[in-house]
């Protein structure tokens, strides 16, 4: 498989946007943690607005990004969702109705909780009638997502967009699966080479004389001891990769494996 990302959507921890997190991810300017800075998209009408969770917001926020660098329409693109817990906060509320008396769920509350709603939302504010797939995969959901992602562009020569999404449980919840913040990141992807884009590949470009790094371990973990992403986000994001210097750059060639 050989794919191009036309753009990326990022949105975390003291990360917001692509353009401003590449800096940091780049070693280009210093990391500042701070709350990721969740925001309800105007894609959306607003009485859904109103009604958009966590992952709804962290979902629209980053595929809007990605969409307007990749200078493509929303509605003619396919999307992968993934996430490995969806609405953590509806199933915290969700539970604790179901253990009280009257056991009295809103429609509204289960219209979210379901896994595939921020795939709904999104078809509502893209107007998109294309196909749209959701994952949940535990620890592996970023990985599975690409796979989905990667075999839809490949077969059926779509462009895809790939999203993921996480954000802490509340507690005793959170005890039990940890994630530390809200995080997600979007991709949109197509095996067709434009100018200017990146393309997906196992090692970053580099000029010539530099020697190209290797992985000595065969545990993704090596490359990411800068953030962490594995506690920060369950989805399994690319940070490892964004942390790269050589992605900083719109000309260069990237990949999206790890160290696999």
């Amino acid at each position: 498989m050989r794919l191009y990302v036309e753009g990326i959507g990022l949105l975390g921890p003291g990360l917001d946007g692509w353009q401003a997190g590449r800096e940091v991810l780049a070693g280009a300017a210093a990391y500042v943690a701070a709350p990721t800075n969740l925001r309800a998209s105007d894609m959306l009408p607003a009485a859904e607005r109103r009604r958009a969770g966590v992952p709804i917001k962290l979902a629209l926020t980053v595929g809007q990004e990605a969409f307007l660098q990749a200078e493509r329409e929303t509605r003619t693109a396919s999307t992968v969702f993934t996430s490995s817990g969806g609405d953590n906060d509806n199933v915290h509320a969700i539970n604790g109705i179901l253990a009280t008396a009257p056991r009295e769920v809103s429609p509204t509350r289960f219209h979210n909780s379901v896994h595939n709603a921020a795939a709904g939302y999104w078809c509502i504010a893209a107007g998109s009638h294309e196909p749209s797939t959701s994952l949940c995969a535990h620890d592996a959901s970023f990985a599975a997502g690409l796979l989905e992602s990667a075999t839809q562009a490949t077969v059926d020569g779509a462009v895809v967009a790939l999203i993921a999404y996480d954000h802490p449980y509340p507690e005793p919840l959170q005890a039990v699966r940890p994630i530390t913040a809200a995080f997600a990141m979007a991709l949109v992807l197509t095996r067709t080479k434009l100018k200017n884009r990146w393309r997906p590949s196992k090692w970053i470009s580099y000029p010539a004389k530099r020697r190209k790094p290797r992985c000595r371990t065969p545990d993704w973990k090596c490359c990411a001891a800068a953030f962490q992403p594995r506690v920060v986000c369950r989805c399994w994001p690319l940070w490892p990769v964004a942390r790269q210097r050589r992605l900083a750059s719109p000309t260069s060639t990237t990949t999206i494996s790890t160290c696999a």
